[in-house]
């Protein structure tokens, strides 16, 4: 009976949601950044496989008609640029100064730190798209050489991150400014952080929205560049 279930196309699918809707409940009733959804629904899936002693191949089945969807929630990004064109056109410069700092800082930290640490090179490149969208991320860590299940690791702990401690980054250094404050969320903490952001404000929100696009382009051309540091 389990092998029936487990083996069963709609298997992943259904626990996914199940396990990020109870995220979204508990959430909701905590209203803590601490309990963001996407690391509840992760742990109940983790915990749900290591208790019943399910392999992931079986989780994959139907796991992975939802990552199929990535690459077209990719080309969706277009849509919050196309919607703020206008704010886009306002503040270019910042926009485009913020992702482009933002995208190398982002590697480079992750390139320094892991040579202090001694960090195998596969952990490297796998690890360096940390801060853009999972669809871009894994591409870049395929092209780098990188493992692409750590890279999607890398990137909800760092979006969870960046959602949970961007109030509190703002606060402490005092910024105020909504543009700022979106476009530092945005290229530090991808789509998750812009959640975030959206709470913050609708200024913020698409100014974060917005800095995930050029943050996930700019990280495909700066990687294979700084791969030569590792």
């Amino acid at each position: 009976m389990k092998e029936m279930i487990v083996n069963d196309l709609f298997f992943g699918i259904v626990i996914s949601f199940i396990a990020f809707e109870i995220g979204k409940f508990i959430f909701k009733k905590t209203q803590s950044p601490i309990f963001n959804p996407l690391l509840i629904g992760t742990l109940i899936v983790i915990t749900i496989l290591k208790t019943f002693d399910i392999s992931t191949d079986s989780y994959f089945k139907g796991a992975s008609i939802i990552n199929f969807f990535l690459g077209p929630a990719t080309v969706a990004l277009a849509l919050p640029l196309y919607k703020q064109w206008n704010l886009f056109k306002k503040y270019f410069i910042p926009v485009m100064t913020g992702a482009i700092i933002g995208s190398f800082i982002g590697i480079i930290s992750v390139i320094l730190l892991g040579k202090l640490l001694d960090v195998d090179k596969t952990l490297l490149y796998s690890f360096m798209p940390k801060s853009i969208t999972t669809p871009i991320g894994i591409e870049v860590s395929s092209i780098l050489g990188g493992i692409p299940s750590l890279t999607v690791l890398g990137i909800i702990l760092t979006g969870i991150t960046g959602n949970v401690s961007a109030p509190f980054i703002c606060k402490i250094f005092r910024i105020k400014h909504s543009v700022a404050k979106g476009i530092g969320i945005g290229v530090a903490s991808h789509a998750v952080g812009t959640s975030k952001a959206m709470e913050m404000g609708e200024v913020e929100g698409s100014m974060s929205a917005l800095s995930i696009v050029f943050a996930g382009i700019l990280t495909l051309i700066w990687a294979p560049i700084l791969k030569f540091l590792v």
